[in-house]
């Protein structure tokens, strides 16, 4: 069982910053796929960025509507894996969530097997 904790959410201005931090357990955290999605009142849950290690590199995926603005990262001697967010939009505003499977990664919310509760992020015009 994977344990999932966000935290970094708040309230920000329009065109200001914010970083997520997501806490895992788990001993083999660094094998793990680590992605964030949002969820807009009234909308689906979509993919916002994913990182994973393979062969000793580390991959990275973003949706379109993030790429320039958002960057994902992680430590793994901390278990954590993060989301840089600049250059916030009122459309950013949405419930951020950390999510984890055991190998590999992926953009759609079926793919990850491990969910935190999620932050919220509201971005003010």
């Amino acid at each position: 069982q994977v344990q999932l904790v966000e935290s970094g959410g708040g309230l920000v201005q329009a065109g200001g910053s914010l970083k997520l931090s997501c806490a895992a357990s788990g001993r083999t955290f660094s094998s793990y796929g680590m992605g964030w999605f949002r969820q807009a009142p009234g909308k689906e849950r979509e993919f916002v960025a994913s990182i994973r290690r393979s062969g000793g590199s580390t991959y990275y995926a973003y949706a379109d509507s993030v790429k320039g603005g958002f960057t994902c990262s992680r430590d793994n001697a901390k278990n954590t894996v993060y989301l840089q967010m600049n250059s916030l939009k009122p459309e950013d505003t949405a419930v951020y969530y950390c999510a984890a499977r055991l190998s590999g990664s992926g953009v759609y919310t079926s793919e990850y097997d491990y969910w935190g509760q999620g932050t919220q992020v509201t971005v003010s015009s």
